[in-house]
């Protein structure tokens, strides 16, 4: 399943992407006298017994008079799947190509640093670009969603504890993040966490170790790598990072990104004001962003 969050008429709701489409799951799950959270972030905390509702409806949309809950895509305004995560935890230098690029050292353990919820924007929302930040850049990533609860997690059974993936962008102020000479600062800001378009749940998408992800600017192919240049793979990352912190239902792992980013390249190419930013990531969606300036 690919879940959406979304606004209709100013009216929340999250929903099953099928085609042109969305269903509203609680809408849905009503409709047969079914019973779902109103909220996203409460339906993945429900786990196995909110997905197998949601498949058992969609099974019901075949050949029932359920029209009037599906709603064109064109006629919704997708949101970030999820608001108000517990946790934002990112990798950095987790792509053997994008250490590379940067002159670093293939990491032996994960690097890890934290993002505020309040970075978190969605699809076509701004990028705030605040104009003392001159050296502003885009990561391209797969971001994991926690679905359950979990300490300790063997690399076997890690993917029983993730919900799905959706596309996450880490983006990041260069100058204050090596300035600093650590990295939280210069990648907090307001809106530079940027994700969506959906959530493709684990079910949908068992199979992470060589999915493309590829980042354009302005239409402008920057990033165009896989996840198998991956320094962690997700079940090493859950792993890992389970035995430092107890993850929880709507943590977001942004994994880390492949080579391409505009302090790479030569001459570096730094995000302005009305760039367009899109990621897209193969079995997930598109994610895009427009940056703007503002006085600060």
């Amino acid at each position: 399943m690919r879940i959406a969050r979304y606004l209709h008429e100013n009216e929340e709701c999250y929903g099953v992407l099928k085609e042109l489409t969305v269903f509203c799951l609680p809408a849905l799950a009503k409709r047969f006298g079914l019973e779902l959270p109103e909220r996203l972030e409460e339906f993945i905390s429900w786990g196995e017994k909110a997905t197998k509702t949601a498949e058992e409806l969609l099974k019901k949309t075949d050949g029932n008079n359920v029209e009037s809950l599906a709603l064109l895509m064109s006629k919704v305004t997708l949101l970030a799947p999820i608001e108000s995560p517990p946790k934002i935890i990112c990798l950095g230098l987790n792509y053997r190509d994008h250490a590379d690029e940067t002159n670093a050292a293939i990491p032996k353990e994960p690097i890890i640093f934290m993002k505020p919820r309040t970075a978190i924007i969605g699809p076509n929302e701004h990028i705030i670009k605040p104009n003392f930040v001159k050296q502003l850049d885009y990561e391209g990533e797969l971001a994991i969603i926690i679905g359950k609860r979990c300490k300790n997690v063997p690399v076997s059974e890690a993917k029983n504890y993730v919900f799905g993936y959706t596309v996450f962008n880490d983006v990041s102020a260069r100058e204050i993040q090596f300035g600093d000479k650590q990295w939280t600062r210069g990648k907090s800001f307001d809106s530079f966490a940027p994700i969506g378009p959906c959530i493709t749940t684990e079910a949908q998408l068992k199979d992470t170790s060589n999915l493309a992800v590829r980042t354009w600017v302005n239409g402008e192919l920057r990033q165009n790598g896989t996840t198998k240049n991956m320094v962690f793979n997700v079940d090493e990352i859950v792993h890992h990072l389970s035995r430092v912190m107890t993850l929880e239902p709507c943590d977001i792992i942004a994994t880390g990104t492949p080579s391409g980013v505009g302090m790479a390249m030569k001459p570096q190419k730094w995000l302005k004001h009305g760039n367009v930013v899109r990621i897209e990531i193969e079995g997930i969606g598109s994610l895009e962003n427009t940056v703007e300036e503002v006085s600060a």
